[in-house]
């Protein structure tokens, strides 16, 4: 049984709405809706209120299923970022590149914000919990892709303005 049927199942049990169940741990009905979906996780915040008002162990909530459910769901997104900031970073170059050619300033603006929209996105692409372990585990590439980051948007910068 997922996260999401349990949290269903002991809200119906107790007789509360969605709506209740929200004003008891602080979010909103929607999250409510995402987490008895299984499209989404509560925080360690909200479980522990879940826990709490229904008188279960956090451990109860939560299976191995959940867990991997969660990892998923992050490895979806991590994907999604990842062609989201390999879009930004194409955009920024071309961009750049008719700066260079054309000298539109606005082109020049657009560039800078596609060169940070690629490394925002660039560091959120992989899930937190890979994200950590792969800091322990392996700091030498984590710190040569940080420096590539940091050497491509240097390097649209000093273009943009050379």
């Amino acid at each position: 049984m997922t996260f999401g049927e349990k949290l269903k199942r002991m809200r119906s049990d107790n007789g509360l709405t969605q709506d209740e169940l929200a004003d008891k741990i602080f979010v909103t009905r929607t999250a409510i809706s995402k987490w008895e979906t299984d499209r989404g996780y509560p925080s360690i915040d909200s479980l522990k209120a879940i826990s709490k008002l229904f008188s279960v162990s956090i451990d109860e909530l939560i299976s191995d299923d959940d867990i991997e459910n969660k990892r998923v769901l992050d490895e979806l997104w991590g994907r999604r970022f990842y062609w989201c900031a390999l879009a930004c970073f194409g955009v920024t170059a071309a961009l750049a590149v008719l700066y260079r050619i054309f000298g539109a300033q606005y082109l020049l603006v657009l560039s800078l914000i596609g060169a940070v929209g690629y490394t925002v996105l660039a560091l959120l692409l992989k899930p937190r919990y890979k994200r950590i372990q792969l800091r322990r585990e392996r700091l030498v590439p984590w710190i040569i892709s940080r420096a590539v980051i940091a050497a491509v948007l240097i390097s649209v910068i000093i273009f943009s303005f050379v």
